[in-house]
Order: C-alpha cells, then structure tokens, then sequence
C-alpha cells in the first residue's frame, strides 16, 4: 500500500526521470534499442507482427530520371550508318547489335513496367544475403558488364554480397585481364572464376556456386538487365521457406535496337513431350491476386533464385549434364518432387537478349542434348518418360552415363513420383500438350497444282523469316509439312508455323513464327473439294505462289485460280470433312 501511494504522489517525477534516463542511453551508445528506432526510421513498420520494409533506392531513381542518351529509359535506339561495317562485324560474333550497346551507358536508366501495386509493396526487413553467378563464353564487354551494374546498382547493398562472373575459356583479350582490373576499380563485390577449358553453361553454374559465400544463389545469364527492386522479390520468400526458388518476369531486350520491353505479364512454365519449354496460362486465383508470386511448375532457364542450403541439398545441378539443355527441367523436378517449391515473382523485372542467331559452334560432337534429356527423364519423369520415346526413339539408342549419384540424391531426399508432379503442380499441362497428340488433317508434301514440279519449301535462315519459296519437290525434311490437330500449318516436326500477321488487301506475305496454338493469324484449312488451303476463321485469303519467281503469300481466295491449289501427299479425309465440329487440341 506504501509503494501504491509513492507511485501515486511521484508517477509525474518517475516517468520523467525515466524518459531522461532513455533518452541520454540513446544519445550515448549505439545499443540494440538505439538501433531499433533507427532502422524504425528508415521504413520499417510491423505488419501482422512482421518487422517488412520499402526497399526502394527512391534516390537512385531521382537520379536515373535525369539521365540523358541513347537507350535511357529503355528507349529504342540506332546507329548512324557511318557505323554499319563496325556494326556488321560484331553483329557476326555475337548474334546482337553489339556496336549500338557500346553507345548505351552501362548504367542506362529503364521505364518502370512492373504492376503498379509493386512500388507499394513491402518486404521482410531482414532478407538473406545474395551471390549473383553469371556463367560467360565470350559475352561482349558492354553487355557483360551492364549485367553486373545493373544489379549492383539496383540492389540494397546490404543483401548484394557478390558478383561471380564465371569465364567459361573465352577467348576474347579484353575478358582477361582488362575485366579483371575494371572490375577491381569500378565494382569490387564482382570476380572472375575462370575455368581452364570449355565446361558448357550447366558446369559453369555449378562452379559459380561452389565459389559462392551468400545464403541465395541467384543466377542470370551474361546479356541481362535488371530493373527496379528487383532483388528483394526474390528473397523474401526464400526467407519465409529455405525450400522455395523464385524466378523473376523475363523481359525482352531487342538484340536490334535494345529496347527494353515486356515479354508479357505472366505465365506458368511448362514444356511439350519433345522437352521444348512451353507457357501455360496463368490460373485464375493467381490473375486474382497480382502481383504476389505465384506457382509455376517449370523455370523459363537460367535466371532465378534459390538458397545455398537446398540447391545444395538437391545436388545442385546434375554434373552429368553436358554444355546446356534439360538443365531447367532437372532442377525443377528436383525442387517440387523432392518437397519444395518454385514460384515466379512479378515484382522482380529482369531483361534478356534472346540473340538473333548463335554465334558459337557447339563445344562437343555428338547428341550432348539427346543424352541429357535421357538423364533427366530415367531419373525423374518414371513412367512419364515413355512419352517422350514415343516421339524420339532416338534417344533411346543414346546412352545415360552413370546415374547413381542423381538416383541417391533422389532417395536421400525421400523425393515424390512425377506422377504426384503431373497430377499437383502441372496439372493442366496434358490439356495443353497431350501425352498421346491426335491425328493431323495432312501431312507430307504440299505440291502445286499449276506445276506439279514444284512443292512448297520451308528452307529457313531464321525463325521469323518469311515463307517466300517454292523449291523442286523432293523427299527431304524441308518439303514435309503438316496441318496439325490444333488448326496450324507447320513444316514436320518444326515449333513455327504459317503465319499472317498483318493482313490488308488483296495479298500479304506468310511468316514463320513461333506456334501458339491459339489460332487467330495461325490458323489453317485444308478444302478438299477445291483442294485449296484457306486461311483464318473466315477463309477469305488462300495460300498462294507465282510460279515464275517461286514466291508463296496469300490472296484472296478465287477457285478458279490453279496457283491456289494444293495437293498434300497424305489427307484425313475423315477429319477434314469435320473440321469445323473438332475442337482444336487443346
């Protein structure tokens, strides 16, 4: 009752004392609680008994919004055609403008193209620490570099522990010593590893990593840009679950004009039963919920994140894997079946050269690709792995190497079937790309009626080439083309189909773009009566070529006209005659 009543008479001159005595402990020592309010100034609020955090270089950005030059903003840029010799001998080397990229500041300033909601959003005040590993054989200089500023520079410096840049036996002079000594002056956190032959781009991975002191790796490939925030995407949900891999949207940097765009907003990673990578829709609840990261079962390649602690635990990448291919399915098998997960973060930009051409000769004979594959699929799909055969029966005449240490790292890590992958996590993917394909409507040689000697010919020199040619007919794969299930006219086998994708008037020429499967500019007709191919919903235009000089394009559909005839070496005449009651697959 004493001390009730003390409490009572001096609460004023107590509580006084007490904020003085607080107040001259921050003032006079840098103690845990000091450095609390400290870093409660600098952004740090509590959310649902989270300590989160903006991460945003609100400076930074001030500044790159008054940056000035070519390419800033991620503007499309030129050269003067002073410049087309420089500009054509190293476009010969390296499948992208690369004359043009040295007139582009290494620090370029680039639009905000993220979701509006991403400038709002908050992060774990405590993140992990990250190791950027960038594998290079023969990168340009100014595109190797802009790799490493941009994510040095967009970064919170705290979380960027370093940069490995991991030579794989280039051959180029400024990539030795000069890179060495840029680097020591201009961006310390970044190295080199050099490796003393050509190990391929998986090998060159794994190498970055084993020199990696950070709690994330994160991987990008040599030619990237990153934008705005985007590490921090990245780590916060590896730091809510050690098991989880993210990967960031992948944007496109015109290997032309390096103007830097989206390449879409959103899709889940997949693949087809020749293992080419594929996208499939976003689902609803994740359309829903933008831009929180959402499940993905398959990652596009060689840029995501992923903890030290389970890459490691997972074998990281499978040695056994030559050069490059299969690399992204292993691993992403690996992480779903052997119980984590991998999410892709729309909050996380980062762009890509997808180069005009290779430029380098594969480092090694033989079907290094095929023998991949085969790893990948005796150790991870199970019964799955039939359906690949069934399309490639070649790779079954190419041999696998030893298996028993991926098969132990499967057992040790207690790893689910693919069966559980394909019924959980890629669910909708047998909608998209069946395990069984349905019948084509034709297929084989398309042969013109008006000259018998003539076929069409899909002879390429690159994928967004125009279908311009009539060639003698013969039995090589060039001639061979098929009018698919899914309403699209490809050469056999091939992933680009016909497309129109600007028709106006009367003609307009064919290009041959990557299949989408979606119909619309793809889609194609075969009219058995009058034997002519039609194009589109409406079948206005029809496939048509000048014999004189060989060109193909369509025109509108006349059928009195025999340079719109068509003969196919085979037909289904069954579902040709119910073509417009078949849905196409899917």
């Amino acid at each position: 009752m004493r001390l009730r009543r003390l409490w009572v008479r001096h609460q004023g001159k107590l509580l006084a004392l007490g904020i003085l005595a607080l107040l001259v402990i921050l003032a006079s020592s840098p103690t845990p609680l000091r450095d609390l309010v400290k870093r409660e100034e600098e952004g740090v609020v509590v959310v649902r008994g989270e300590r989160k955090k903006d991460y945003h270089d609100h400076d930074y950005l001030r500044v790159e919004s008054r940056q000035k030059g070519p390419g800033e903003m991620g503007i499309a840029a030129s050269l003067p055609a002073s410049l087309d010799r420089e500009k054509d001998d190293l476009y010969k080397v390296n499948g992208f403008n690369a004359r043009l990229s040295d007139e582009i500041a290494l620090n370029r300033s680039l639009k905000d193209i993220r979701h509006p909601k991403c400038k709002e959003k908050l992060y774990l005040a405590n993140l992990p620490t990250a190791a950027v590993v960038v594998p290079f054989h023969n990168e340009h200089w100014t595109t190797l570099l802009r790799t490493a500023v941009s994510a040095y520079n967009r970064s919170p410096k705290h979380l960027l522990k370093e940069i490995i840049l991991v030579d794989d036996a280039s051959t180029k002079d400024f990539l030795g010593r000069k890179l060495d000594e840029y680097l020591a002056t201009h961006l310390p956190i970044a190295r080199v590893v050099r490796l003393p032959e050509r190990w391929g781009l998986i090998r060159a991975r794994l190498e970055g990593a084993k020199h990696a002191t950070a709690d994330v790796l994160i991987f990008l490939d040599s030619h990237t840009e990153c934008t705005t925030n985007w590490l921090p995407p990245l780590l916060d949900p590896i730091a809510q679950d050690y098991k989880t891999a993210v990967c960031p949207f992948i944007d496109v940097i015109d290997f032309e004009t390096f103007e830097y765009r989206a390449q879409d907003e959103g899709r889940r990673g997949a693949f087809d039963w020749e293992f080419y990578y594929k996208r499939l829709p976003v689902l609803p609840e994740d359309e829903k919920n933008m831009p929180e990261p959402f499940k993905s079962p398959v990652m596009a390649g060689g840029l995501f994140a992923i903890s030290s602690k389970f890459f490691w635990e997972l074998g990281g990448y499978d040695p056994g894997l030559d050069i490059w291919g299969g690399e992204q399915y292993e691993l992403s098998f690996k992480i779903w079946q052997c119980h984590g997960t991998m999410l892709d973060a729309p909050c996380s930009r980062i762009g890509h050269i997808y180069r005009k051409f290779a430029p380098f000769p594969n480092p090694r004979k033989g079907n290094f690709i095929a023998r991949n594959y085969r790893r990948v699929a005796e150790v991870w799909m199970d019964e799955y792995k039939q359906y690949l055969y069934m399309r490639q029966p070649g790779w079954l005449k190419v041999g696998t190497g030893d298996l028993s240490d991926q098969l132990a790292v499967r057992e040790r890590n207690k790893c689910k079937s693919f069966k559980w992958f394909m019924e959980n996590i890629a669910f909708d993917l047998t909608k998209h790309y069946p395990l069984v394909e349905p019948p084509d409507y034709c297929n084989g040689t398309i042969q013109s009626v008006a000259e018998p000697k003539l076929c069409v010919d899909s002879k390429l020199k690159g994928q967004f080439d125009r279908l311009d040619s009539l060639g003698q007919c013969g039995q090589s794969s060039q001639f061979m083309f098929q009018l698919t299930a899914y309403k699209d006219l490809r050469p056999l086998k091939s992933h680009n189909c016909f497309d129109v994708p600007d028709l106006k008037g009367e003609r307009a020429p064919v290009l041959l773009f990557g299949c989408h499967k979606g119909l619309g500019n793809q889609m194609w007709k075969y009219d058995v009566d009058n034997q002519m191919i039609r194009f589109g919903h409406y079948g206005t235009h029809c496939l048509d070529a000048s014999v004189g000089n060989k060109e193909v394009y369509v025109a509108l559909c006349d059928a009195t006209s025999m340079t719109q005839k068509w003969k196919w070496s085979y037909l289904n005449e069954e579902r040709l005659r119910n073509y417009d009651n078949l849905d196409p697959k899917p």
